[in-house]
């Protein structure tokens, strides 16, 4: 199991979906997962520490849990089948080990709210997790195809553009 920590949550512009990003700990490795607005509403909210008037549904399934004396270890996104990421929310009772199947996004949600710790399976993080390449700089270009198009940028960059407006 690979600890990860809530990156950040953010949205397509092109689709107004939401994905969160999750980052390995002590390493630039990110899975990211795609999930919906309300999931991504939130996880956002708990770690921005907005306080609601009413309990979420997040909310609710934490006070419950604990209610019913069940303590939350951890939450493991433990599969990745036909593009679905698939989480178990690991909790005790009493000794006893329960594993309950989540959405990852649910799983998440919890997670930042009762603050336990989250991990990602092995085979999940070789699969689908992403390390940004240290050649590509801020552009998204590597250091060649910025050197073969500097002078391109130098040309522009010399533009005299002040007189442009008049007429």
């Amino acid at each position: 199991m690979i600890e990860v920590t809530v990156d950040s949550v953010r949205v397509s512009l092109m689709s107004q979906h939401r994905v969160v990003v999750l980052k390995e700990m002590d390493t630039e490795r990110y899975l990211a997962i795609w999930i919906g607005p309300f999931e991504a509403d939130a996880i956002t909210i708990q770690l921005q520490g907005v306080e609601v008037a009413r309990p979420l549904t997040h909310d609710l399934l934490k006070a419950l849990i604990t209610e019913l004396g069940v303590s939350i270890s951890h939450i493991l996104v433990n599969d990745l089948r036909n593009d679905t990421f698939y989480a178990q929310i690991v909790m005790d009772s009493n000794g006893r080990r329960i594993e309950l199947d989540s959405r990852p996004s649910d799983a998440i949600a919890l997670a930042v709210r009762v603050h336990v710790p989250i991990f990602v399976a092995e085979k999940v993080m070789d699969k689908a997790a992403i390390t940004p390449d240290e050649e590509i700089g801020t552009t998204g270009l590597s250091k060649e195809e910025e050197e073969k198009l500097s002078v391109f940028r130098d040309f522009v960059d010399s533009l005299d553009l002040d007189d442009l407006d008049q007429k």
